[in-house]
């Protein structure tokens, strides 16, 4: 499959950071403003070509475990002891990200960038490493990332970026290495605040790091959307394991369809990705067990053209937008989130819903016990009746788990 990657990993990024938003209240665009300074940093360092391209995707995707790291630093859930993880509880989203990430397409040796993107200089970090045991660019996403945290988005001014400056100074050989600090020191006011402060730093950020699309595997691309498809489900227990399930079944009804191995795929991370834009709904919303208020309602419905909004600048991800996003869509046009009719929705799109409604309805989740399948094909058959969804396809679902294993 053919796509633009880090227009992927962007989209990843803009979804974490929604989490971290309103989970421990950060300000949005922290991924990519440390993306961002990570390069003007490497670029003094005279760094380029396919190194910059994977600093890029670490930085972007450094804080890619975070709901791991929530589940365990902010639950307070049992601290699973292991020779190989570290004594202090921030490693370990740390330790989730380089996993999830091992996978990851890199061009060149990105081992441990992730690992050990919170360690010191001196070593009290929480592996103990001291900066000459890490990797160069573990540091620097280090040192950015404090910087974020530093301005707090919303204040580049020139005393504030001289007190940062001062701050990295100030604590050179103990939390930050010379060379980095270096790097800093050489960065001009203007490419390093200047743009962040205009908000124009997000084009400058396309112009050093060009997108274009490449051929990825299918493992690949399963691998990082599974991520976050996990992300998704995370963000409400209620619908734990919702998106791998439709992605599963997506791919199931393809095949059992007689469609190529190409599209099955494909509807397998569309179905993975599909409820992507529920990251930014409030979790008060996703987690009420009573019926929604009306205002509550429509915010819910937002987050469909939240999935739209965040996958359609992927270049090769166009079936895979509509596919995903599509999903509310009915046939009479009473659907969401454009109000599309029978003749804007392909199969595929179709597929989604029905896939999408029979996963939803015989599921567990906490607060109610999974409907019996005959009993979820009764309310589907009624939907297709009123003209909601797809009533060939949803005789092709029934059929597929009727005869199938």
């Amino acid at each position: 499959m053919k796509i633009d990657i880090i227009g992927l990993l962007i989209s990843f990024s803009y979804a974490l950071d929604c989490v971290e938003s309103e989970l421990i209240h950060v300000t949005t665009g922290h991924a990519k403003r440390v993306a961002y300074m990570s390069i003007c940093i490497a670029q003094e360092m005279e760094i380029s070509g396919n190194a910059i391209q994977d600093l890029a995707a670490c930085a972007l995707m450094h804080d890619n475990a975070l709901t791991q790291y929530i589940a365990e630093e902010y639950h307070n859930e049992p601290f699973i002891a292991s020779a190989k993880q570290p004594p202090r509880r921030i490693g370990l989203h740390c330790i989730y990200g380089e996993r999830n990430m091992r996978k990851y397409p890199f061009h060149t040796d990105m081992t441990n960038v992730i690992l050990y993107h919170h360690e010191k200089a001196d070593g009290t970090g929480p592996f103990e490493k001291k900066w000459n045991e890490v990797h160069l660019f573990a540091r620097i996403i280090h040192m950015c990332d404090v910087l974020d945290g530093f301005f707090q988005a919303d204040n580049y001014a020139e005393h504030v970026w001289e007190n940062a400056k001062d701050f990295v100074k100030q604590h050179e050989n103990t939390w930050f290495d010379s060379e980095c600090v270096a790097a800093l020191q050489r960065v001009a006011k203007e490419k390093y605040v200047g743009l962040l402060e205009s908000g124009e730093f997000t084009n400058q950020l396309w112009e050093m790091l060009p997108r274009q699309k490449e051929e990825y595997s299918f493992e690949v691309l399963k691998d990082l959307t599974d991520i976050f498809a996990g992300i998704t489900d995370y963000k409400s227990h209620f619908t734990s394991q919702h998106s791998i399930g439709v992605a599963k079944s997506a791919y199931r009804l393809s095949l059992f369809m007689g469609m190529d191995m190409d599209t099955a795929q494909k509807m397998y991370i569309a179905g993975a990705l599909h409820d992507i834009g529920k990251i930014t709904i409030k979790n008060d919303i996703l987690e009420k067990p009573d019926k929604l208020t009306e205002k509550e309602y429509d915010s819910m419905k937002d987050h469909a053209w939240y999935t739209y909004k965040m996958l359609h600048q992927v270049a090769g991800f166009e079936e895979i937008t509509r596919w995903a996003a599509l999903h509310h869509e009915r046939l009479d046009g009473s659907g969401y989130p454009f109000g599309y009719t029978a003749k804007d929705l392909g199969v595929q799109e179709r597929m989604m819903a029905c896939v999408d409604i029979f996963q939803a309805l015989t599921e567990e989740r906490p607060y109610k016990k999974g409907m019996a399948k005959e009993q979820a094909f009764a309310i589907m058959r009624d939907m297709a009746a009123k003209n909601w969804i797809d009533g060939e396809i949803t005789e092709k679902l029934i059929d597929c788990y009727c005869t199938t294993v």
